[in-house]
């Protein structure tokens, strides 16, 4: 008679062992398939719009780097021109304590007392003694000259040897800068290059839309005008306008942000800050939207990153980002933070 023998059940440790297996096969072929997803024209742009966001941050550090070592470069120059004076100075006194000395020496090689008494006129020898004590009083005041004019020179030195380590450590800042910028900007790209070339087109429209290249597209209401150098500053801003955004630049063909205000200013000969952080805090703040005058600078986002002027009618005038030129838009498609009046 044949046995039946029951099949052999497979044991707890093996089936979850094929379990794990299944399931991570799952995951993986999920996780592929999510990476075959191309992503979409709206993502992209979100995408980028925050690489531009970041790029123009790390813009602003630039301009601050730049802008320093503008001014470290300046002081080391008339550091270095002082120093170059001071040694002149330094050599003329020491020229002048040597001819003293040397006069000295000429007059001077027999003892006061001596020569006194050998003097056949002691009234001239006294004269002569007393232009002799004079002269020491002299050397010794030449001597005091000599030993500040060396302590000057020595503290111009080392605040010019400080200052070149200054702007060494700024210079690769600088650099660092840079390639974070031209980093991000790389990025965008790559993404951008993801779309199709319809998708593309249809994004530049988008944007050229929002350009608005003739200032005849904007309302601008009636509201009160600034100071006729600020209002000489916005007519400067108005006349670039269709100029594009790059970063670093301060005019007169392209300009970031702060480029373009600090520039319009300039034109209006009022020297303003380069970034806008040094602008947020250049003049009177305006807290209140409702406050603004056209002309006054609007600050944005909570690190100060962005900067235009207030045109008027809920609208600003500045260079917006990378990709675009400069444009009016409204003061509500970024975090407004508070105007400030030059």
């Amino acid at each position: 008679m044949a046995s039946h023998r029951r099949p052999k059940q497979p044991s707890r440790t093996r089936v979850t062992v094929l379990t794990a297996t299944a399931a991570a096969a799952v995951a993986l072929t999920s996780q592929a398939a999510q990476a075959d997803e191309k992503p979409t024209k709206k993502e992209v742009k979100a995408k980028v719009d925050r690489l531009y966001e970041e790029a123009e941050k790390a813009t602003e550090k630039y301009n601050g780097a730049k802008e320093q070592q503008g001014k470290l470069q300046d002081d080391i120059d008339e550091l270095q021109d002082k120093v170059a004076r001071g040694q002149d100075e330094l050599n003329g006194l020491r020229d002048s304590l040597g001819s003293m000395a040397s006069a000295q020496y000429r007059s001077g090689g027999i003892d006061p007392t001596v020569q006194l008494f050998l003097s056949s006129d002691p009234d001239t020898y006294l004269d002569k003694a007393s232009t002799l004590d004079q002269m020491t009083a002299k050397q010794a005041d030449a001597l005091e000259k000599i030993q500040d004019k060396q302590r000057t020179l020595a503290q111009q030195r080392k605040e010019a040897t400080q200052k070149l380590n200054d702007l060494e450590d700024t210079r690769e800042e600088l650099g660092k800068k840079k390639k974070e910028v031209q980093g991000k900007l790389g990025e965008a790209q790559k993404l951008l290059n993801t779309l199709t070339a319809k998708e593309r087109a249809a994004l530049a429209a988008e944007d050229a839309r929002a350009s608005r290249a003739s200032g005849d597209r904007v309302d601008l209401g009636n509201a009160p005008k600034g100071s006729n150098f600020a209002m000489a500053a916005f007519q400067a801003a108005q006349s670039k306008i269709g100029s594009p955004y790059v970063y670093g630049a301060v005019g007169p063909g392209s300009f970031d942000c702060s480029g373009l205000t600090s520039w319009a200013y300039g034109q209006a000969g009022v020297q303003i800050p380069r970034t806008s952080q040094a602008q947020a805090n250049y003049g009177t703040r305006i807290s209140s939207q409702s406050d603004l005058r056209v002309g006054d600078l609007v600050i944005f986002y909570g690190d100060m990153h962005h900067v235009g002027f207030y045109a008027g009618n809920g609208q600003v005038l500045h260079a917006p980002k990378p990709g675009a030129v400069v444009r009016y838009e409204s003061i509500n498609n970024m975090p407004y933070m508070f105007g400030v009046r030059i």
